[in-house]
């Protein structure tokens, strides 16, 4: 097409090697690491390499505590958690909570007032 530019970004996946190995099979780039400083290196790598979008394991996400704060504020690349190989964490979840909580001045979608809500009806 003349005169239109298509920019694509590319994705990766941060975490320990047993969570991470099957996203390469759908083009994803995977980067094993062990600990939450060389994940903090490679995300500090990543998101000034193009990437669009990096997901990270909750394990890992939740041991790099606040030093991740910083790229998950940013519009690029999109920090994102993910349960990994041994369960979820509910790490993601609280993450999700919080950037609604940011974006929208309150708890639009986990309040305590909709704890007896199934498929939007009330429960007694």
């Amino acid at each position: 097409m003349k005169g239109c530019v298509i920019h694509m970004y590319k994705i990766a996946v941060i975490g320990d090697q047993a969570s991470i190995y099957g996203f390469a099979s759908v083009g994803l780039d995977i980067y094993p690491v062990d600990n939450p400083n060389d994940a903090l290196r490679c995300l500090r790598k990543l998101s000034e390499s193009g990437y669009g979008i990096v997901y990270i394991t909750e394990m890992l996400m939740s041991q790099m505590g606040e030093d991740v704060t910083p790229y998950r504020d940013r519009p690029l690349p999109a920090v994102i958690a993910i349960p990994g190989a041994f369960g979820n964490t509910g790490y993601g979840m609280a993450e999700v909570k919080r950037s609604v909580e940011r974006a929208v001045g309150s708890d639009i979608i986990f309040s305590d007032s909709d704890d007896n809500l199934i498929g939007g009806e009330e429960t007694e």
